[in-house]
């Protein structure tokens, strides 16, 4: 019996950075080639991007947050009407969370999380703004080591 995996939808929030010359784009975090060619991809091909992305994105989100109830987090998400993957990590939702609505929560612990303790001071605004620039690093880092020296070659 085959699997069934949901349509990989573009993970473009409308912010890119790639039309100003960026490699990564600073919104989705896709490399600017991948940008480009989205649309000319198989289903196979966004799938290993997806994955790629959020692999990077949970990396992050679990050295500074704890999800310690998925059902709370699930209910506060559909409750606050927040658009969220279902078939993808929690933390992935947790992140779609924090971007809607991260000046909102004043407690973490009625969302399902909480926030290590070396980031407790923070404000989840402030945490939110760290949690993406590191995931831009992160996917920026890949891309150099990766993809980049290779792509950019004096042949």
């Amino acid at each position: 019996m085959a699997v069934v995996h949901p349509r990989v939808v573009t993970p473009c929030i409308g912010v890119c950075s790639t039309a100003l010359g960026d490699e990564v784009c600073r919104g989705c975090k896709r490399y600017s080639h991948e940008v480009i060619d989205w649309n000319s991809y198989n289903d196979d091909q966004k799938a290993i991007i997806d994955a790629r992305l959020d692999g990077f994105l949970v990396q992050v989100m679990e050295n500074k947050l704890r999800i310690h109830d998925v059902k709370l987090l699930e209910w506060q998400l559909q409750t606050q009407r927040i658009r969220y993957p279902a078939h993808k990590s929690p933390y992935v939702w947790l992140f779609q969370l924090l971007r809607a609505g991260a000046g909102q929560i004043s407690d973490s612990a009625q969302f399902g999380f909480s926030v290590d303790a070396e980031y407790r001071t923070e404000p989840l605004i402030s945490l939110r703004e760290m949690i993406d620039q590191e995931f831009y690093l992160l996917s920026e880092a890949y891309y150099q080591r990766y993809i980049g020296r290779y792509l950019h070659r004096d042949v």
